[in-house]
């Protein structure tokens, strides 16, 4: 590929991000928003974190797609420390403990 088209590649893509962007922020910033959009916006986060975790757990990139025992364990513990506690931060707290824990102790 040129450089020319390199550019005009990242200027298309830098266009179309602005437009996305826009259409939510510009369009309808200043707008209300109906109930109904608002209340499908709540599950959004729900939505996508799972989404972003799972295959991180279940194929990593640093075991060519195996899946491993310590990354499995650590997202149990994850889980099950936030579905006790409700608190986010000992959840994560405990799934990098045990995540750093089970690599180190197996190897």
């Amino acid at each position: 590929m040129s450089d020319l088209d390199i550019w005009i590649i990242i200027i298309a893509l830098g266009i179309g991000t602005f437009l996305i962007r826009w259409s939510f922020l510009g369009a309808l910033g200043d707008r209300e928003l109906p109930g109904w959009v608002l209340r499908m916006l709540r599950y959004t986060p729900v939505a996508v974190l799972p989404a972003l975790v799972a295959p991180l757990v279940l194929w990593p990139a640093a075991n060519d797609g195996q899946p491993e025992p310590a990354r499995m364990a650590a997202a149990t513990a994850t889980v099950m420390v936030g579905l006790l506690t409700k608190n986010v931060i000992l959840a994560i707290a405990a799934g990098a403990i045990t995540l750093f824990g089970l690599l180190y102790l197996l190897g």
